[in-house]
């Protein structure tokens, strides 16, 4: 079975975030830059599947800037056996919006024909989680969201996923799009040989028009700011005088 998994570069996630001075985005000078966390979950798990026998191939896929390389590399460094860039913009303030990704992803999937994509349920930088389901709509296949735990089982993906009551467990048939949750598993390091290793592995590149897709954003960002500071909390005294403040919050 050959599995498919999309990775998204973006801010490391250890790093605070800054707005730029005018206010038309994020400040990216000099920032570090890693693979989007979910997306490192999704290359752990197919490894994981391949190391049961599940899967015989695992296939990286990078959509943006030229320098998501590094980013193929590293899943190629934990364990992806190839990999392909499509390389979408020049500028790296640019994000290539879901429904492009969704349409770069399908052509992908048409070429390689692969029965399992594996992907971050949202990525940290735009939070938008919108990318999967609309690939799993324009290709018409099976899905199942927030999982917390695959299995294959004869021609299936049993997938747990966590619901607001609690744990769902479904079957999806497979072809299948699953996206994945933090708690699905811990993701490896990747080794020195195995970083060296990777810098072998074929890394594919090619462009959006080489698959007949317009990326040209539809949405325009009008202002980028900061979140409001937190107002200080207050020591109350009682239950009663809590619920008062409550009733003049209007929280009662």
């Amino acid at each position: 079975m050959k599995v498919l998994v999309p990775v998204k570069r973006v801010i490391d996630y250890n790093v605070k975030v800054r707005v730029k001075a005018d206010g038309s985005g994020v400040d990216l000078a000099n920032v570090k830059m890693s693979m989007n966390p979910f997306d490192e979950i999704a290359v752990e798990e197919a490894i994981r599947l391949r190391e049961k026998g599940a899967a015989t191939e695992i296939v990286a896929v990078s959509i943006g800037v030229k320098q998501s390389q590094e980013t193929l590399r590293t899943a190629l460094a934990m364990g992806a056996d190839r990999a392909i860039l499509i390389v979408a913009t020049e500028d790296v303030h640019q994000d290539i919006e879901p429904l492009a990704v969704a349409k770069l992803l399908k052509a992908v999937i048409d070429e390689e024909q692969p029965e399992l994509v594996l992907c971050g349920k949202q990525a940290i930088d735009n939070d938008m989680n919108a990318t999967g389901q609309m690939l799993s709509a324009l290709l018409g296949w099976s899905q199942a969201t927030f999982a917390s735990e695959v299995r294959i089982e004869d021609g299936n993906a049993v997938v747990t996923r966590e619901v607001d009551g609690g744990l769902q467990t479904i079957k999806a048939k497979l072809p299948a799009i699953v996206s994945v949750d933090l708690r699905l598993n811990e993701p490896r390091y990747a080794s020195l040989p195995n970083i060296m290793k990777a810098k072998k592995k074929p890394l594919e590149e090619k462009t959006p028009a080489d698959y007949g897709v317009d990326v040209a954003p539809r949405l325009e960002v009008v202002s980028t700011t900061e979140p409001a500071e937190r107002a200080a909390g207050i020591m109350v005294g009682s239950v009663d005088e809590l619920i008062g403040k409550l009733k003049e919050a209007g929280a009662l």
